[in-house]
């Protein structure tokens, strides 16, 4: 299964007590693919930086960019979905260039992909991700 997640997503399930640990611990355990780009990791580092510190940012950065199962893929092509935050596409343009299974995203920008037919993609919140990883 490959996925994109969102920031938001990544950030609540790295804390060990957090109940989206579940998230994080699949991921450290190779239970799913996860691809990035360069705008999205450094995204990633930036809000984890705010959110904890730039330590825990750089050990996660570090850990991300050296694990088996993230695949680190090139936007060739912008597709502008998501008009009303701009910044969301980089993870729609992700998914698209890496054939994602699923975007994982709390965000409610997102549901305009619901509506629409290509490029083809499929929106997981939380919940029905942490679903699909307890029946794996």
């Amino acid at each position: 299964m490959k996925i994109v997640l969102d920031t938001n997503i990544l950030l609540v399930s790295i804390p060990r007590k957090s109940e989206f640990r579940l998230i994080f611990d699949k991921f450290l355990a190779r239970n799913y693919d996860l691809i990035i780009s360069n705008e999205i990791i450094n995204e990633y580092h930036e809000i984890i930086s705010q959110k904890a510190n730039s330590i825990v940012a750089n050990n996660i950065t570090e850990l991300l960019l050296s694990s088996k199962n993230v695949y680190k893929q090139e936007i060739y092509f912008q597709w502008n979905i998501i008009v009303n935050d701009r910044d969301d596409n980089k993870f729609v343009d992700c998914a698209v260039a890496g054939n994602a299974d699923y975007i994982v995203t709390n965000d409610k920008h997102f549901n305009i992909i619901k509506q629409i037919k290509f490029p083809p993609l499929q929106i997981l919140n939380i919940n029905e991700f942490m679903a699909i990883l307890n029946d794996n």
